[in-house]
């Protein structure tokens, strides 16, 4: 199928499927998706305790953070309901926990869609967070729980950024970090005149995603579509 016949087939999923959801939920979903960005994605490396990555979760959707990478070297992770409050319905997830060097393959992956490597770190050397360049396409990564973020991804990461931080305590908890490192970093990206918005595909298709998740039975309804 040609790429055109292919936008023209999903455009006509997209009608058919647009017959199962409310005004309401339709108008909520192009609402969202109008703020939803690519410029910024999100990388979490090895992290175990579930509420955290949940937490993390709930914080790209509600900032705006469309692709969520999670590293599994050691531990393997999920997003609970309960904390996340349904956020991961509405993400692009990308695991690495099928090679050698998890890791590696993530920095690989992310670098070759244009990012720079943004690795969080109270390091005395870092870049503080309010003087963070935003106009660069950045992927952000938050360490496995007390070590931190590995040495293979600090050696080849681009930044070192660190939240400024005035008590005797000397970090956060990850999750908190993550919020206040987005907070930051989104809320400034939307003062710029960058188009940091996603593209009309990237929209359609993000769209045609989401209407599926919010129809019960949809396998059998796509099955009666495709017998039209």
């Amino acid at each position: 199928m040609s790429k055109e016949k292919g936008l023209i087939e999903r455009l006509k999923q997209i009608e058919y499927l647009e017959g199962f959801v409310t005004e309401e939920r339709k108008a909520i979903f192009k609402q969202v998706l109008a703020d939803r960005t690519r410029h910024f994605t999100v990388i979490l490396e090895d992290l175990y305790q579930k509420h955290n990555t949940s937490a993390i979760t709930r914080s790209c959707d509600v900032f705006g953070i469309q692709d969520l990478h999670i590293i599994e070297n050691n531990y393997r992770t999920y997003v609970s309901n309960q904390v996340g409050k349904g956020s991961q319905k509405w993400l692009s997830f990308y695991r690495y926990n099928k090679e050698t060097h998890n890791t590696q393959a993530c920095i690989d992956t992310v670098k070759a869609k244009g990012y720079q490597i943004v690795a969080t770190t109270p390091h005395k050397s870092s870049c503080v967070l309010g003087d963070f360049d935003v106009t660069k396409k950045s992927a952000f990564v938050f360490g496995v729980e007390k070590e931190g973020v590995s040495d293979m991804m600090l050696e080849q990461a681009d930044v070192r950024l660190k939240i400024p931080m005035y008590g005797f305590t000397e970090s956060l908890n990850v999750s908190v970090a993550a919020a206040i490192v987005l907070q930051n970093v989104v809320t400034r990206l939307r003062d710029t005149d960058l188009d940091w918005k996603l593209t009309p595909s990237e929209k359609q298709e993000a769209y045609f995603e989401w209407l599926k998740k919010s129809i019960k039975s949809i396998d059998q309804i796509l099955e009666l579509y495709h017998k039209q």
